[in-house]
């Protein structure tokens, strides 16, 4: 297959030759992301859970006060098929909000459809299959943008953050909630020690799937540290970027504005 200029491993997009620790083209790291999600769609929030010990729950629950929720804004919650983030966004908002989910695999929306369902949400949300990349929404349509941890499953991240410039009003908020490095190396390798032996075998015990949660732990480690993504925040055009450490590290609240 042959790769455009910008897919050559010297390009600002490192990302979109590797699939964890598999080189791979930027069509194929597409494919294959979505069959890992394919795969672990009914079983995600014990994928989170395996993935961070439960503490996903609290740091969602931190980003979401971060955004402040309320009524009369549109939210988009990329990445988010399963509703994690939108339904805190909705508890918060009330009906007054307008709340699009965006996902690239149907089996993860599927499974959020059925969850907000179970809920009581029958006709909360609007649900969107799309790429991060580019997405099926108009420009400036937006408020506040979510993307919480999808964003080191792009194959592009530049071209996923341009995009989410384009679809955020003047004013709008971009908000990034993802796994990411710790600050401390000491505890960087014990964390990594942990992820590595514990996190694929719990997978194949819980999932019958130990390849899918093998890349998931890869994949923390190929994302961008805090510093350099929030260069690549800021020259996606959105001001004021910033990151919030969350347990030491572990993962991380990206944040900008578009002016």
């Amino acid at each position: 297959m042959t790769q455009n200029a910008s897919d050559t491993p010297n390009n600002k997009n490192p990302e979109s030759q590797w699939f964890g620790e598999k080189s791979v083209s930027p069509d194929q790291k597409t494919e294959k992301v979505i069959e890992v999600f394919d795969s672990v769609a009914d079983k995600y929030d014990i994928m989170n859970d395996v993935m961070s010990a439960g503490i996903h729950r609290l740091w969602k629950n931190h980003l979401i006060r971060k955004i402040k929720p309320r009524a009369g804004l549109h939210y988009l919650d990329v990445a988010g098929g399963t509703g994690d983030i939108a339904f805190r966004i909705r508890e918060k908002a009330g009906r007054g909000a307008k709340i699009t989910l965006c996902d690239l695999n149907t089996e993860m929306l599927s499974v959020g459809r059925d969850r907000a369902f179970n809920k009581g949400y029958l006709d909360d949300f609007e649900w969107v299959t799309g790429n991060a990349e580019a997405l099926p929404l108009p420009d400036e349509s937006v408020d506040v943008y979510t993307i919480a941890f999808g964003l080191r499953n792009v194959t592009r991240i530049d071209n996923a953050l341009k995009d989410a410039y384009r679809v955020l009003r003047p004013g709008g908020r971009f908000f990034c909630l993802e796994f990411s490095h710790m600050e401390e190396p000491v505890m960087q390798k014990l964390y990594d020690a942990y992820s590595f032996a514990f996190i694929p075998k719990m997978g194949e015990l819980i999932t019958n799937d130990r390849d899918s949660y093998q890349y998931l732990v890869e994949s923390i480690r190929k994302m961008p540290t805090q510093e350099s993504l929030k260069q690549r925040v800021t020259e996606a055009g959105f001001s004021r970027s910033s990151y919030e450490n969350l347990s030491f590290g572990i993962a991380a609240i990206h944040s900008g504005f578009k002016a």
